[in-house]
């Protein structure tokens, strides 16, 4: 299963490669988010957890591509 989050993970941060948004965004706060919990896991005691850190890269890209959606949906049409 997370490998085809990734492989669908690689290919939005494709898609969005142009500009900075949200997708970005989402990527950098689930790396973070994945090392400060690898980083606690591994003082626990059981080792550093690599895995942890692309589950939370991975998380981050969805959550941002679902931002962006968002907020293509919520433009205004034009009309008044």
């Amino acid at each position: 299963m997370w490998t085809a989050l990734a492989i669908i993970s690689g290919v939005l941060l494709v898609i969005f490669w142009r500009s900075r948004n949200a997708v970005w965004g989402g990527l950098t706060l689930g790396i973070i988010i994945g090392l400060v919990i690898a980083g606690v896991y591994a003082f626990g005691g059981h080792g550093f957890q690599w895995f942890t850190v692309g589950k939370g890269a991975i998380i981050g890209v969805l959550a941002g591509v679902g931002a962006e959606l968002l907020g293509i949906v919520s433009k205004p049409s034009g009309r008044q």
